[in-house]
């Protein structure tokens, strides 16, 4: 909480949320730790122009618990998730104004299984 502005946001991309204030901006941290409680976040590369920091990453870990997103609780898979993000944070004087998050939802849920069989949706 101490590295955003007093209105600064946090948005979860993938599922078009925006958290803001003390009770809102760890929300979605919480989320993700309990249902990955050994993420980790391989960081690629790091941009930087200005106030504006965009972070190329992996988010990583295995889906041991309940993942909250707005269709309702997805229960613990098992599997294992390696997954493309890119993370930007606009800055005002060294705090976090906005920080928007864009994890690949769609390689989330297929390595957590939860995509259904895509092949046959599909012709050859």
């Amino acid at each position: 909480m101490d590295a955003f502005t007093p209105d600064g946001t946090f948005t979860d991309m993938s599922i078009g949320v925006v958290f803001s204030g003390p009770d809102g901006l760890p929300e979605q941290v919480e989320n993700y730790a309990r249902a990955f409680p050994d993420m980790h976040r391989e960081l690629e590369r790091v941009y930087v122009t200005g106030d504006v920091v965009v972070v190329q990453l992996r988010l990583q870990g295995t889906h041991q618990g309940p993942l909250h997103l707005p269709q309702g609780e997805l229960k613990p898979t098992g599997n294992r998730m390696d997954a493309p993000c890119c993370d930007v944070f606009e800055l005002v004087d060294g705090k976090i104004k906005r920080f928007d998050c864009y994890p690949s939802g769609t390689v989330i849920m297929g390595q957590l299984g939860v995509l259904g069989d895509l092949d046959a949706a599909f012709e050859s």
